[in-house]
């Protein structure tokens, strides 16, 4: 695993305030880099938003959205990015929904996640599912560590995204 003070010096390098949105990790990201010495300076906010009347609530995510494509899913994932940039003062997202146990719907483990970056007006986002192994808990640490370490490599990503559209 990366060390985060990592992604809190990378952050603070590209001059990044972060916003989190969290239901499956249940701010657990947010309180992640709250760990580190400096993060003040990147991090804007973190938004917990287990149910789906408060991810519709809080960041505007569409019950529409919620019932066709489920709450573990990339679009609901890609909302809450868009609806965090939106409700705070940061520049960069990350959001997360998954489950971290079994149920009918999901496999325990499935993870989704979007970026989003804000530029001047315009904004672009990015997702992606991932699976992790193990118990509840163990699911949790693994979602919250690898939302954030994959930051540097997601906000090249939403920069050429950007550049395309230029």
């Amino acid at each position: 695993m990366q060390d985060l003070t990592e992604i809190v010096r990378f952050l603070s390098d590209k001059e990044m305030k972060l916003t989190t949105a969290e239901s499956c990790t249940c701010g657990l990201m947010a309180s992640l880099l709250g760990d580190i010495p400096g993060c003040g300076q990147v991090l804007d906010s973190g938004f917990v938003v287990y149910s789906p009347n408060a991810k519709n609530r809080l960041l505007h995510v569409s019950f529409e959205t919620i019932e066709t494509y489920g709450l573990t899913s990339e679009e609901v994932a890609t909302e809450m990015a868009i609806g965090a940039l939106n409700a705070s003062f940061a520049n960069i997202a990350i959001s997360n929904t998954g489950v971290a146990d079994n149920s009918e719907e999901d496999d325990g483990g499935t993870q989704c996640y979007a970026y989003a970056l804000m530029q001047g007006e315009r904004q672009v986002s990015i997702s992606e599912t991932v699976k992790f192994d193990g118990d509840r808990v163990a699911i949790r640490k693994q979602a919250a560590h690898y939302g954030l370490e994959q930051l540097p490599s997601r906000y090249e990503q939403l920069l050429a995204k950007l550049q395309e559209h230029d």
